[in-house]
């Protein structure tokens, strides 16, 4: 079932190998020097060294940076305009919030009201028909040490 065991032996192949063949360097061509003069004569500096030689020169002008593409500059006014628009936003959005919530809490607070209203004037209802509901099927009213029993007068 398993193959025999047999020794691993490498495989040799044949390598070849290739050398890069070089490129001559490219000469540029020279370009012709052709004297010019310049259109003003520099003035030539005078320098004292602090060991008394004296060395005579051209001044050279320091290289002056390419000037930078000038951005348009941004007003603080409108910087403060657009800042004072943000703020004003958030201000109004916040008092929108609170008149909102400010709003929920009243209808929350009345609905509390009628609730306790109905249950406490149902419980008063039940108090007075309960107490006067068994003294014989009418209705007493007393005014003035009176008593009136549907519609019979007793003095």
């Amino acid at each position: 079932m398993y193959p025999e065991e047999r020794p691993h032996v490498p495989v040799q192949r044949a390598v070849e190998v290739h050398q890069p063949t070089p490129y001559p360097p490219a000469v540029p061509a020279a370009a012709p020097i052709v004297p010019v003069q310049p259109g003003t004569v520099p003035a030539v500096a005078s320098i004292v060294l602090p060991d008394g030689r004296v060395v005579t020169g051209y001044a050279i002008n320091p290289a002056q940076p390419e000037p930078v593409a000038a951005k348009p500059a941004v007003s603080r006014t409108a910087v403060n305009v657009a800042l004072g628009g943000a703020g004003f936003l958030a201000v109004c959005g916040g008092l929108l919030l609170l008149t909102s919530f400010i709003a929920a809490l009243t209808a929350f607070i009345t609905q509390l009201i009628t609730l306790a209203a109905v249950i406490f004037g149902g419980w008063i209802a039940v108090q007075i028909f309960s107490a006067h509901g068994h003294q014989g099927g009418g209705t007493t009213v007393n005014i003035r040490k009176a008593v009136f029993k549907r519609n019979h007068f007793r003095g």
